[in-house]
């Protein structure tokens, strides 16, 4: 990922409504939500929130299928593991397994 796809992707991540949907779509996983369940249970309307879901399709970070009537959105695992990748790039004087939260024991960060 180059730093401009960075930038829109934190960018798209920066407004609390769309972090809301990314964090529901992620822990939907491949089953996606459709956009009305998603407003409802953000209590947003439908125009504002066609309005985010397309800055996070923008930023690559979650996908939108057709289904008949409905379109099924998904968390992008390309746009996400692209971020990801490029967010731990340099972590940890160039260890980025160590940037994990579990990763941390008394051999690598001097605990007692």
């Amino acid at each position: 990922m180059e730093l401009s796809g960075a930038v829109t992707a934190l960018a798209s991540l920066a407004q609390p409504i769309r972090l809301r949907v990314f964090r529901i779509l992620v822990k939907a996983g491949e089953t996606g939500r459709c956009a009305g369940d998603l407003s409802r249970e953000l209590d947003v309307p439908k125009n504002t929130l066609s309005f985010h879901l397309k800055e996070l399709t923008n930023a690559n970070l979650i996908t939108a299928e057709r289904n008949g009537r409905s379109i099924i959105y998904r968390p992008s695992e390309e746009g996400i593991r692209d971020l990801m990748q490029f967010l731990t790039e340099d972590c940890c004087q160039g260890r980025p397994e160590l940037c994990l939260p579990d990763a941390c024991g008394e051999e690598i960060c001097g605990a007692n």
